[in-house]
């Protein structure tokens, strides 16, 4: 039942709407147990599931239930995936396939046909592998066409057998940036991808398809999270982006990753601040979504929300970006997150500890969903608000908790700074007074080392911004405003 949930809760909220309709679709009784089973565990309830779903201990009955609802969700994610371009490939290999059956039986008109459609459907996926079997059929039977000209379909042969090596070369290019992003963390970007590059002998032009410059971009902009640092990667996400521009009109079939790489910009611009260049990439794939099909706009929805969000809380929209993510359809973590930093921001202490609640898993758990630098902000986050509200167990409970757990990681990802950060409002927390003193001061100034509103990570200096606004008895928010506008000094 743990694996079916971990997947489930993958889902957007349309899919899990879907998986709901296709569950009461395959169901004969209106009354059946798995859509019981389902709200249960949509209501994170996991303890003593059989007893609420027959009234008494039936463990083999649940057992089979479980089975019967795992099995449906692994049927539902596979209809899902040949709705489209899986279907898309099927189909061209299946009529592939049946074109050579009608070779083989001297079915000349029909084959003609056929072996069309099939390259038809292919070049919909950009699938260079069954293209090259389409082009070596055509020019295997070329001779019985006299519509087709042979050198032509060798030139095509050879331009498709291009571009599949060049589809081979950067899947292992792909495959060596992640791994050597893996196993050195701190390491940069831009080096990696250029050795990689000219290892593989690729280069970073309009020629790579939007799939591929996609994987590029998100490659760098999630090693660029885990860094906290977007300043370094900014040329290198602006050049690769300029190759996108460069290809002109997008293809309906290249919706999805042009908008993703849309995404992907609007992200990196607002970690840097460009809240104005953030807004800009935003309205691009709105008018996009705008004249795309229903399933992107609910797919890209809730980034969007988020994004939007983030966009208006840092340029003195506060109230603007709380109802843009209490509004949302989209209830994620991130969602979550980003609407208890926005209460905190805002001193709406309470709220967002009542949201906070709401996230009442452990460390573990919450690694496994998203990613380690989420789970440092939420400790970092609960243990502010704590301070806030004044309650002294849970407050010295969450430091020593956030010590066990962080600070060996953090030592060894170079951030010893967190740790800083958290012992001054430990000081604060257990002598409020000391902190307008200019001894206090000038701790903070000898303890960090800023990198500059330019290059400095926005949430960090949010995070700092608490601590200035209580060694100056100010806003929180107006502080925030300052320090991630350039209104202040760090």
């Amino acid at each position: 039942m743990s694996q079916f949930f971990e997947i489930y809760k993958t889902f957007s909220v349309v899919e899990k709407k879907n998986f709901t309709t296709f569950l009461k679709k395959r169901n004969r009784r209106g009354d059946a147990k798995n859509l019981e089973l389902l709200r249960l565990l949509e209501r994170n309830e996991t303890k003593g599931l059989d007893v609420k779903l027959y009234g008494k201990p039936a463990k083999g009955a649940f057992h089979a239930l479980s089975k019967r609802l795992s099995d449906a969700l692994v049927d539902f994610v596979a209809s899902n995936s040949f709705a489209d371009e899986t279907s898309k490939e099927l189909e061209a290999m299946k009529l592939l396939l049946a074109s050579r059956i009608f070779f083989e039986q001297k079915m000349s008109d029909i084959a003609f046909k056929t072996i069309q459609r099939s390259e038809s459907k292919a070049f919909e996926t950009d699938n260079y592998a069954i293209l090259n079997e389409i082009y070596h059929t055509k020019i295997q039977y070329a001779h019985l066409n006299t519509q087709w000209v042979l050198s032509e379909l060798i030139k095509a042969a050879e331009r498709n057998r291009r571009l599949l090596v060049q589809d081979m070369q950067l899947n292992m290019a792909y495959a060596k940036i992640k791994s050597e992003l893996t196993y050195n963390t701190s390491a940069s970007v831009s080096t990696i991808v250029s050795s990689a590059f000219s290892e593989f002998q690729l280069e970073i032009t309009e020629d790579l398809t939007y799939k591929s410059l996609y994987q590029l971009m998100e490659i760098t902009a999630t090693t660029a999270k885990l860094q906290r640092d977007f300043y370094t990667i900014s040329p290198f996400m602006r050049t690769v982006f300029a190759r996108v521009e460069e290809k002109g009109e997008v293809a309906e079939k290249y919706t999805y990753y042009y908008l993703n790489i849309r995404c992907l910009m609007a992200v990196t611009d607002f970690r840097n601040k460009d809240f104005d260049a953030s807004k800009t990439q935003i309205e691009h794939i709105e008018a996009m979504l705008s004249k795309s099909k229903k399933a992107y706009q609910q797919l890209f929805s809730g980034k969007l929300e988020q994004l939007k969000a983030l966009n208006e809380s840092y340029t003195g929209n506060i109230e603007k970006a709380i109802a843009l993510l209490s509004n949302a359809a989209d209830t994620s973590l991130t969602n979550k997150l980003l609407l208890v930093m926005c209460f905190f921001q805002k001193a709406a202490y309470q709220k967002a500890y009542g949201l906070m609640l709401t996230m009442a898993h452990t460390d573990d758990w919450y690694l496994k969903k998203m990613d380690w630098p989420w789970v440092l902000k939420k400790n970092i986050v609960e243990i502010l608000l704590l301070i806030e509200l004044d309650k002294l167990d849970l407050v010295m409970n969450r430091f020593q908790r956030f010590s066990r757990r962080f600070h060996k990681k953090l030592k060894e990802e170079g951030e010893e700074r967190v740790l800083v950060f958290m012992a001054l409002a430990k000081e604060y927390y257990e002598s409020p007074e000391v902190v307008t003193t200019s001894s206090f001061k000038a701790k903070v100034e000898d303890s960090f080392e800023w990198l500059g509103r330019e290059q400095e990570d926005i949430f960090v200096m949010s995070f700092y911004a608490w601590l200035k606004a209580k060694m100056e008895n100010r806003d929180l928010y107006e502080v925030t405003l300052e320090l991630v506008n350039a209104k202040a000094n760090l």
